[in-house]
Protein backbone atom coordinates (compact mmCIF):
# COMPACT_ATOMS: atom_id res chain seq x y z
CA UNK A 1 0.00 0.00 0.00
CA UNK A 2 1.38 3.37 -0.89
CA UNK A 3 2.73 5.74 1.86
CA UNK A 4 -0.44 8.10 2.88
CA UNK A 5 0.27 11.90 3.96
CA UNK A 6 0.51 12.05 7.85
CA UNK A 7 -2.93 11.91 9.44
CA UNK A 8 -4.32 10.65 6.75
CA UNK A 9 -5.46 6.90 6.51
CA UNK A 10 -7.09 4.94 4.00
CA UNK A 11 -10.22 2.91 4.65
CA UNK A 12 -12.54 1.40 1.96
CA UNK A 13 -11.31 3.52 -0.74
CA UNK A 14 -12.23 6.52 0.50
CA UNK A 15 -9.34 8.90 1.86
CA UNK A 16 -9.96 10.48 5.06
CA UNK A 17 -8.25 12.93 7.92
CA UNK A 18 -7.58 11.90 11.38
CA UNK A 19 -11.11 13.70 12.35
CA UNK A 20 -12.82 11.22 10.09
CA UNK A 21 -14.49 13.40 7.46
CA UNK A 22 -13.60 13.24 3.61
CA UNK A 23 -11.66 15.58 1.93
CA UNK A 24 -14.24 16.51 -0.31
CA UNK A 25 -16.40 18.03 2.59
CA UNK A 26 -13.04 20.83 3.13
CA UNK A 27 -13.79 21.64 -0.48
CA UNK A 28 -17.95 22.19 -0.28
CA UNK A 29 -17.59 23.86 3.32
CA UNK A 30 -19.33 22.95 6.50
CA UNK A 31 -22.74 22.61 4.98
CA UNK A 32 -22.53 23.82 1.48
CA UNK A 33 -23.22 19.93 0.71
CA UNK A 34 -26.32 19.52 2.34
CA UNK A 35 -27.86 22.86 1.34
CA UNK A 36 -26.62 21.68 -2.54
CA UNK A 37 -28.58 18.37 -1.95
CA UNK A 38 -31.71 20.23 -0.48
CA UNK A 39 -32.25 23.06 -3.38
CA UNK A 40 -31.56 19.98 -6.19
CA UNK A 41 -34.50 17.40 -3.58
CA UNK A 42 -36.95 20.75 -3.70
CA UNK A 43 -36.34 21.03 -7.69
CA UNK A 44 -36.75 17.22 -7.89
CA UNK A 45 -39.69 17.55 -5.67
CA UNK A 46 -41.21 20.96 -7.93
CA UNK A 47 -41.01 18.84 -10.86
CA UNK A 48 -42.58 16.00 -9.89
CA UNK A 49 -45.71 18.18 -8.29
CA UNK A 50 -45.72 19.74 -12.34
CA UNK A 51 -45.72 16.33 -13.47
CA UNK A 52 -48.54 15.52 -11.81
CA UNK A 53 -50.65 18.64 -12.22
CA UNK A 54 -50.18 18.34 -16.04
CA UNK A 55 -52.09 15.30 -15.80
CA UNK A 56 -55.47 17.11 -13.77
CA UNK A 57 -55.62 19.49 -10.98
CA UNK A 58 -54.38 17.76 -7.61
CA UNK A 59 -55.88 19.35 -4.16
CA UNK A 60 -52.79 20.62 -1.49
CA UNK A 61 -53.91 17.85 0.52
CA UNK A 62 -53.60 15.16 -2.69
CA UNK A 63 -50.35 16.13 -3.89
CA UNK A 64 -48.75 16.03 -0.13
CA UNK A 65 -49.68 12.33 -0.20
CA UNK A 66 -48.36 11.94 -3.37
CA UNK A 67 -44.95 13.62 -3.03
CA UNK A 68 -44.84 11.74 0.49
CA UNK A 69 -45.07 8.45 -0.97
CA UNK A 70 -42.04 8.92 -3.38
CA UNK A 71 -39.89 10.14 -0.14
CA UNK A 72 -39.87 14.00 0.04
CA UNK A 73 -39.54 14.77 3.14
CA UNK A 74 -42.40 17.11 4.84
CA UNK A 75 -40.92 20.32 5.05
CA UNK A 76 -40.15 20.17 1.31
CA UNK A 77 -43.28 19.18 0.63
CA UNK A 78 -44.67 22.20 2.22
CA UNK A 79 -42.47 24.46 0.03
CA UNK A 80 -42.95 23.32 -2.58
CA UNK A 81 -46.74 22.79 -2.79
CA UNK A 82 -46.70 27.06 -1.45
CA UNK A 83 -44.56 28.06 -4.05
CA UNK A 84 -46.84 26.57 -6.59
CA UNK A 85 -49.99 27.92 -5.02
CA UNK A 86 -48.02 31.47 -5.00
CA UNK A 87 -47.55 30.79 -9.03
CA UNK A 88 -51.25 29.49 -9.56
CA UNK A 89 -49.97 26.31 -10.36
CA UNK A 90 -51.89 24.51 -7.32
CA UNK A 91 -55.19 25.59 -6.43
CA UNK A 92 -58.02 23.85 -4.16
CA UNK A 93 -60.52 26.05 -5.22
CA UNK A 94 -59.67 25.53 -8.65
CA UNK A 95 -59.31 21.84 -8.03
CA UNK A 96 -62.92 21.92 -5.96
CA UNK A 97 -65.03 23.60 -9.23
CA UNK A 98 -63.50 20.67 -11.15
CA UNK A 99 -64.47 18.19 -8.97
CA UNK A 100 -68.01 19.41 -8.89
CA UNK A 101 -68.79 19.73 -12.84
CA UNK A 102 -67.30 16.02 -13.65
CA UNK A 103 -69.42 14.67 -10.73
CA UNK A 104 -72.28 17.23 -11.63
CA UNK A 105 -72.05 15.64 -15.12
CA UNK A 106 -71.54 12.10 -13.84
CA UNK A 107 -75.11 12.50 -11.65
CA UNK A 108 -74.04 12.58 -8.70
CA UNK A 109 -75.66 14.27 -6.21
CA UNK A 110 -74.65 17.21 -3.26
CA UNK A 111 -73.73 14.30 -0.30
CA UNK A 112 -71.67 12.55 -2.69
CA UNK A 113 -70.09 15.26 -4.38
CA UNK A 114 -68.97 16.84 -0.38
CA UNK A 115 -67.69 13.58 1.26
CA UNK A 116 -65.34 13.47 -1.98
CA UNK A 117 -64.42 17.11 -1.31
CA UNK A 118 -63.95 16.21 2.29
CA UNK A 119 -61.70 13.36 1.54
CA UNK A 120 -59.16 15.32 -0.88
CA UNK A 121 -58.74 18.02 2.28
CA UNK A 122 -61.29 21.01 0.31
CA UNK A 123 -62.56 23.18 3.68
CA UNK A 124 -66.28 23.64 3.95
CA UNK A 125 -65.94 27.44 2.67
CA UNK A 126 -64.38 26.21 -1.16
CA UNK A 127 -66.69 23.59 -0.91
CA UNK A 128 -69.79 25.76 0.04
CA UNK A 129 -69.33 27.90 -2.45
CA UNK A 130 -68.36 24.84 -5.39
CA UNK A 131 -72.02 23.38 -4.43
CA UNK A 132 -73.65 26.77 -4.70
CA UNK A 133 -77.18 25.51 -6.37
CA UNK A 134 -81.02 25.90 -5.21
CA UNK A 135 -83.06 23.03 -4.50
CA UNK A 136 -84.40 22.95 -8.13
CA UNK A 137 -81.16 22.68 -10.02
CA UNK A 138 -80.81 19.75 -7.76
CA UNK A 139 -84.19 18.08 -8.50
CA UNK A 140 -83.72 18.69 -12.39
CA UNK A 141 -80.11 16.88 -11.68
CA UNK A 142 -81.90 13.85 -9.98
CA UNK A 143 -84.54 13.47 -12.21
CA UNK A 144 -82.31 13.44 -15.06
CA UNK A 145 -79.89 11.09 -13.42
CA UNK A 146 -82.80 9.04 -12.90
CA UNK A 147 -83.86 8.96 -16.13
CA UNK A 148 -80.93 8.37 -17.74
CA UNK A 149 -80.48 4.97 -15.66
CA UNK A 150 -84.23 4.15 -15.33
CA UNK A 151 -85.46 5.73 -18.83
CA UNK A 152 -88.53 7.66 -19.69
CA UNK A 153 -91.49 5.17 -18.41
CA UNK A 154 -92.43 5.82 -14.52
CA UNK A 155 -92.08 3.28 -12.10
CA UNK A 156 -94.34 0.33 -12.51
CA UNK A 157 -94.58 -0.86 -8.91
CA UNK A 158 -93.63 0.11 -5.46
CA UNK A 159 -90.72 -2.61 -5.85
CA UNK A 160 -89.68 0.02 -8.96
CA UNK A 161 -90.35 3.12 -7.08
CA UNK A 162 -88.22 1.64 -3.77
CA UNK A 163 -85.15 0.96 -6.64
CA UNK A 164 -85.47 4.32 -8.08
CA UNK A 165 -85.10 5.86 -4.74
CA UNK A 166 -82.13 3.76 -3.32
CA UNK A 167 -80.47 4.79 -6.82
CA UNK A 168 -80.60 8.39 -6.10
CA UNK A 169 -79.82 8.22 -2.23
CA UNK A 170 -77.07 6.23 -3.13
CA UNK A 171 -75.63 8.80 -6.04
CA UNK A 172 -75.48 11.17 -3.31
CA UNK A 173 -79.17 12.70 -3.21
CA UNK A 174 -80.65 13.58 -0.29
CA UNK A 175 -84.09 11.04 0.82
CA UNK A 176 -86.71 14.14 0.38
CA UNK A 177 -85.18 15.15 -2.97
CA UNK A 178 -85.00 11.70 -4.16
CA UNK A 179 -89.04 11.15 -3.65
CA UNK A 180 -89.75 14.49 -5.12
CA UNK A 181 -87.53 13.45 -8.78
CA UNK A 182 -89.51 10.16 -8.33
CA UNK A 183 -92.64 11.86 -8.07
CA UNK A 184 -92.23 13.54 -10.93
CA UNK A 185 -91.03 10.63 -13.31
CA UNK A 186 -94.05 9.48 -12.06
CA UNK A 187 -96.65 12.10 -13.46
CA UNK A 188 -94.63 11.82 -16.76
Amino acid sequence: MPAQPSGETRLGGASRNSQGSRKSERKRGKNGGAEEDRDKLADAAKEQAIRLLARRDHSRLELQRKLALRGYPADVIEATIARLADQGLQSDQRFAENFVRSALNRGHGERKIRAGLQSHGIDDSSIAASLNMDDEQWLRLATEAARKRFGESPPKDDIELAKRGRFLTNRGFPCGLALRAIADLRQI
